[in-house]
């Protein structure tokens, strides 16, 4: 087929054109230009077309008069693109993203709060209640099918591997690099959210391409087969780097320097449900979840080590150790006090596995630790 990739210079980008081409489809890619990565094949391979896909005059001079049997809408403004190319393709295939569901952004948008967990494909909503960003992305999402009826949609969640824009694990690496004795961590670190390695993310959208028909006109959340939460990456760093920090938790609203790794404004949950791709088109993850953790931190270990200015600026963390520190002596100090805090009798809890809550002699039983 002749497929055109608008974007394909991300983290995911070349793995499906690569994916396209060893199929023996002919890829040509779209992008404005300004980053060229060498993991695409040569120009004389895949031709590139240097347009803004931000801009409607400027990608519709880049696109000419050609068609194609498949495009692909990886970058730029979804609704603008999906607009342009009516009547120019049969077949859409579009990456957008997991904050569509309502408690994403803003966890006080749901009853309870925070997302519903898990979220499936159906959940995404745009009623009153949720943020104008959030209510945009669904309804980009519903043009695309507008437009295009027989489109694919992909939800992508928190993609990591090899560069990642804005790697929620560079923050932890760092500071094991830095040797920090201690790493602050919000709630314990057990925030969990999706994501997925950035080649099971290409294995998931090119099982789409492989199976066309049968992908037409569906929405498929993108996930790996299991999940980690802040507290097992931060294992996982510090099996690699070969040193350990003792995990400090903190409450959110404190713990301030976590901001770069939870990457939102509350430590909820943020997990949706990948059953349908998997039910649909056989989806099973290609790289073991750990294998591509351990990966991503050796490929952060190698090229940001030694100069991650321009990561560091996106990710807004100021690595202000003194602070840190500080903080660290004020938790434990509040941690001795709160200890020494008497009760009437020790809290404790009992279990019915056990029993009765008293044995014969009238003594109460807890399991305590």
């Amino acid at each position: 087929m002749e497929i055109l990739v608008i974007g394909g210079t991300g983290p995911s980008g070349p793995l499906i054109v690569n994916g396209l081409v060893a199929r023996g489809h002919d890829v040509t890619i779209l992008h404005t230009g300004r980053h060229e990565v060498d993991t695409l094949p040569p120009q004389s391979v895949v031709p590139h077309i240097h347009a803004d896909p931000f801009d409607e005059a400027s990608f519709r001079e880049g696109l000419g008069t050609r068609n194609w049997d498949v495009v692909f809408a990886m970058y730029g403004r979804l609704r603008m693109i999906t607009e342009v190319l009516v009547g120019r393709t049969p077949r859409v295939f579009s990456i957008g993203g997991i904050p569509v569901y309502p408690g994403f952004g803003n966890a006080g948008d749901c009853f309870p709060a925070g997302m519903q967990i898990p979220c499936y494909e159906a959940n995404a909503a745009a009623g009153p209640e949720v943020t104008q960003k959030i209510r945009r992305i669904y309804e980009s999402e519903q043009q695309t099918f507008e437009r295009h009826p027989d489109a694919t949609h992909f939800r992508y969640p928190y993609i990591y591997g090899p560069n990642q824009v804005i790697p929620r694990e560079w923050p932890i690496v760092r500071r094991a690099l830095d040797r920090r004795p201690y790493l602050i961590v919000a709630e314990g670190g057990l925030t969990l959210f999706s994501h997925a390695f950035v080649e099971n993310a290409a294995h998931a959208v090119l099982l789409a391409v492989d199976q066309i028909d049968r992908s037409a006109g569906r929405v498929y959340n993108v996930t790996d087969d299991y999940q980690f939460t802040l507290a097992q990456v931060a294992e996982v760093v510090m099996d690699e780097t070969g040193h350990r920090m003792e995990l400090v938790s903190l409450p959110y609203e404190v713990a301030r320097s976590t901001r770069g790794t939870i990457q939102n404004n509350t430590a909820h949950h943020r997990v949706v449900d990948a059953g349908l791709i998997r039910s649909e088109l056989g989806y099973r993850d290609l790289v073991d979840p750990l294998e591509g953790l351990r990966r991503t931190i050796r490929w952060q270990m190698e090229h940001l080590a030694a100069d991650s200015a321009a990561v560091d600026r996106v990710i807004e963390d100021p690595y202000d150790y003194a602070a840190e520190d500080r903080m660290v002596a004020l938790y434990r100090q509040f941690v001795t006090d709160a200890a020494a805090v008497p009760f009437s009798s020790e809290p404790g809890f009992t279990s019915g596995y056990y029993g009765p809550a008293t044995n014969p002699a009238g003594e109460r039983r807890s399991m305590r630790g």
